[in-house]
């Protein structure tokens, strides 16, 4: 398992949810939620800077979405210039994007399961999609021993 702290990120249309990993890639947390729009990227390049005060940063794990089918439409699209527009921002830090098919059903669902009631969970839901994300990746690489889905390469 290699070794460095790794952020989530679940980029949705209105809000961007924010996860981290413990610096041994073990467990996912969730961090922050940020307001998609200016500034965006210069938060989440914030973000990796604070945390790399303390401890390396490894990479930064990008949920694509895909359908059940496991093809890309219009919003995979939208990721994917946005995981583009991330790597130019944050490089030298690597980007990965990973499948999230149903990150943000199975996080609603286990806010729900925890009690989390309308706009208490709409305002956490984001964070909880990316520690989904996050965790799946992690459990992915510890599982198989390799880096989990596809490094984005930082457009020239």
């Amino acid at each position: 398992m290699r070794h460095g702290v790794r952020l989530g990120v679940d980029p949705g249309d209105a809000r961007i949810g924010i996860a981290r990993s413990d610096p041994t890639g073990f467990l996912a947390t969730p961090l922050e939620t940020v307001r998609r729009g200016g500034g965006d990227l210069k938060r989440i390049g914030a973000l990796l800077a604070e945390i790399a005060e303390d401890s390396d940063v490894l990479e930064v794990v990008v949920g694509l979405p895909r359908s059940l089918k496991g093809g890309e439409g219009p919003s995979a699209v939208k990721v994917r210039d946005f995981a583009a527009s991330l790597a130019r921002r944050v490089a030298p830090v690597p980007v990965r994007l990973v499948d999230e098919r149903l990150s943000t059903v199975s996080a609603e669902a286990m806010l729900r399961d925890r009690g989390r009631k309308g706009s208490n969970r709409r305002a956490v839901v984001d964070q909880a999609a990316a520690v989904v994300i996050l965790q799946h990746a992690l459990d992915t690489e510890r599982a198989t021993g390799t880096a989990p889905g596809e490094i984005v390469e930082e457009p020239a």
